[in-house]
């Protein structure tokens, strides 16, 4: 391999001036990322504030409602990724081998472990709403269709699937909240409630 054939290289093998402005603008963003992480209640105040303007924006406009159904089906699959065990207890029935989820009151707190962390779930919410909405600018993306039916079409899915997803969280018996682990009162916390 010659000198410059690599990705990103210019002929006197530094990189080239594009490959560092994408760079540098990917460390940006992940810089910003980075920062937003804690602030979880902001963050999806900000989503739905954009989901917001998308659905104004739609409803203003009179059309994508192609875009629109497509969108909300992703957003219904990440909900259920969201909402589902990382590994599936019905794939775990046979074996022994690995993590499980607690099946009796008296078993070890196990946390619940996703398979779509809440962080990962937000920005691909987020970025599925923006690419959504940059999609309305193009009018190849307008295609003309009876909305009502795909209104019917989602309420129908979402109902399927949400029905399936309670009774695999009830055959397992797991719960996709987890608070922490159950704190007991020792000595010193019951000395405090007397006193107060």
């Amino acid at each position: 391999m010659s000198e410059g054939d690599s990705v990103g290289d210019s002929v006197h093998g530094k990189p080239s001036v594009v490959y560092r402005f994408f760079t540098r603008l990917g460390q940006i963003y992940q810089s910003w990322l980075d920062k937003s992480t804690p602030y979880t209640a902001v963050r999806w105040v900000v989503t739905l504030g954009l989901s917001f303007v998308y659905m104004i924006r739609v409803y203003l406009l009179q059309g994508w409602y192609i875009v629109t159904y497509a969108l909300g089906i992703y957003h219904l699959n990440l909900f259920i990724a969201f909402l589902s065990p990382k590994v599936d207890p019905s794939l775990m029935e046979d074996s022994d081998d690995g993590p499980s989820l607690p099946t009796k009151q008296n078993e070890e707190f196990r946390p619940f472990i996703r398979r779509l962390p809440e962080f990962k779930f937000w920005h691909a919410a987020t970025k599925g709403i923006l690419v959504a909405m940059v999609c309305t600018f193009f009018e190849a993306f307008n295609v003309p269709v009876f909305w009502p039916i795909l209104v019917m079409y989602f309420i129908m899915l979402f109902c399927i699937t949400m029905k399936r997803q309670i009774k695999h969280m009830i055959k397992y018996r797991y719960l996709p909240f987890t608070h922490g682990k159950r704190r007991y009162k020792g000595k010193e916390d019951a000395g405090k409630a007397f006193a107060s």
